[in-house]
């Protein structure tokens, strides 16, 4: 009896001690939470840290010009000059901590793929700020783009007076240009011809089909027969016409003192290498399409057009643009590369002021920035068009040569 009471002691005593050997890790419980003391949660941000780095890191910018179409000498003038700018930029550091990220995209010059382009840069890649587009029947789709949007704007050449307007004729508040508009440079041509070279009677050729060259052709038309002068033709064609001999004998027959040609270089060497051959000799005048390297010098030897500066100017400013450009791209920059670096630097210097790249604070301080541009000194009036004065260049001998400047 005694040795089976001693076995159930026994395992009464093992049962016990079982128990407490339990009983230790019952109450460490909390130490198995360890794992969770290495907060396998406090490594999140390391693997958030991409995501968090690009939008604080970079800011893009679009740019649409024609480097493909009828003028892509404008387009990657238009490209180079912005780039320059944009490096320039990221060299020192980028605007407000962030560099610039740079979206190119070929809008050829034209409505239709202009649109394209805005949409895809704005819709695919997030941009919120574009320099473009070169010419004034892209850049109007694309300001009504941008408008809706709220996606700053800043064409540096598109000179049409409503690139920056609303059908009822108010602003579009985000839309802006870095050059001056048709009805300043018509009048400043038609003055020139008045004034300076003697002109009593003009005969003007123009495309209906294009807003810049009909702009300018109205322009001019308007303030030269308010000055006194006679306008003696007017002949239009279309951007496909290349025989141009059937205006041109009107030309001969009319006899004027000065042709006015607001178009792009490519119609200019058409048109004025087929009046040479019919013997015209009035020169010929027109807008800033002229300014190209793919301009013939031969063809248009004597004539003028206005512009937006002159590489001899002497300005330090200037100078320091031209040789900059020259070590970069190994070429003079014309007036489309010198737009697109003054557009670049204003809408990148109204980034900086605004404090932050929010497009609806960006607008304001871009309407009312002034900025040292070498294209001039650029303030805006209210309807965004810059006020600034431009240049006249002559073709003589196979050179570009400066003439003068015009205030506004």
């Amino acid at each position: 009896m005694s040795k089976r009471i001693l076995v159930i002691v026994s395992i009464l005593v093992l049962a016990s001690l079982v128990l407490a050997a339990c009983q230790p890790a019952a109450t460490e419980a909390p130490a198995v939470e360890e794992p969770a003391a290495e907060e396998p949660a406090a490594e999140e941000p390391a693997a958030e840290e991409p995501a968090a780095e690009e939008p604080a890191g970079t800011l893009k910018i679009a740019i649409l010009a024609p480097l493909s179409g009828s003028v892509p000498t404008f387009g990657v003038s238009t490209r180079d000059g912005a780039l320059l700018a944009i490096k320039e930029w990221n060299e020192k550091g980028g605007v407000l901590g962030m560099q610039i990220e740079t979206v190119v995209e070929d809008s050829q010059c034209e409505a239709d793929p202009s649109v394209n382009a805005a949409n895809k840069v704005i819709d695919q890649d997030g941009v919120k700020f574009i320099i473009g587009e070169v010419c004034s029947k892209a850049s109007i789709p694309i300001s009504e783009i941008a408008q809706e949007k709220g996606i700053v704007q800043i064409s540096p050449t598109s000179t049409n007076e409503t690139v920056t307007l609303k059908a009822d004729g108010s602003t579009k508040e985000y839309v802006f240009r870095a050059c001056f508009i048709d009805p300043f440079q018509g009048k400043v041509g038609a003055k020139f011809a008045l004034d300076n070279l003697g002109a009593k009677n003009a005969f003007i050729l123009f495309d209906q089909g294009n807003d810049y060259v009909r702009g300018l052709a109205e322009a001019f038309e308007a303030t030269f027969t308010d000055n006194g002068g006679t306008v003696v033709g007017k002949e239009t064609y279309t951007v496909q016409d290349t025989d141009f001999s059937a205006i041109l004998a009107k030309v001969s027959e009319a006899n004027p003192d000065v042709v006015y040609l607001p178009d792009y270089y490519n119609i200019i060497n058409l048109v004025t290498a087929q009046a040479k051959e019919k013997g015209i000799t009035a020169p010929f005048m027109g807008g800033d399409g002229w300014d190209s390297a793919d301009l013939d010098r031969a063809a248009s030897d004597g004539g003028y057009y206005t512009n937006h500066y002159s590489d001899q100017d002497t300005r330090q400013i200037v100078q320091d643009w031209v040789s900059n450009y020259e070590a970069e791209y190994g070429a003079v920059p014309d007036a489309l590369a010198t737009l697109a670096y003054d557009a670049a630097n204003l809408l990148i210097a109204a980034i900086e002021e605004a404090g932050e790249a929010d497009p609806a604070k960006v607008k304001d301080s871009l309407a009312a920035i002034s900025w040292e541009g070498v294209s001039g000194t650029i303030t805006y009036d209210e309807f965004h068009n810059p006020i600034k004065a431009a240049v006249i260049l002559q073709v003589k001998d196979g050179e570009i040569v400066y003439v003068a400047t015009v205030a506004p």
